[in-house]
């Protein structure tokens, strides 16, 4: 069961964009995953700015070897 959570700055996203996003992504992994869309689960979650070392330090710094995309910078 796939799940998807983003992380960003906050963004101001209507509903619409929201669920095009989703779809594209849902998409995505079923292409690659070969996994069914109702398996598919996808979260938004902002984080503003001044928060986000937290995520970095938590969940991006942590797991730098076993990340598949790397970030272009460093905190």
């Amino acid at each position: 069961m796939p799940h998807v959570d983003i992380k960003c700055f906050p963004r101001d996203l209507t509903e619409e964009q929201k669920a095009a996003l989703a779809s594209e992504i849902t998409e995505t992994i079923v292409r690659h995953l070969k996994s069914k869309a109702r398996s598919v689960s996808v979260a938004l979650t902002e984080v503003p700015e001044e928060a986000w070392q937290d995520v970095w330090d938590s969940e991006i710094a942590p797991q730098m070897d076993a990340l598949i995309k790397k970030p272009g910078y460093s905190m």
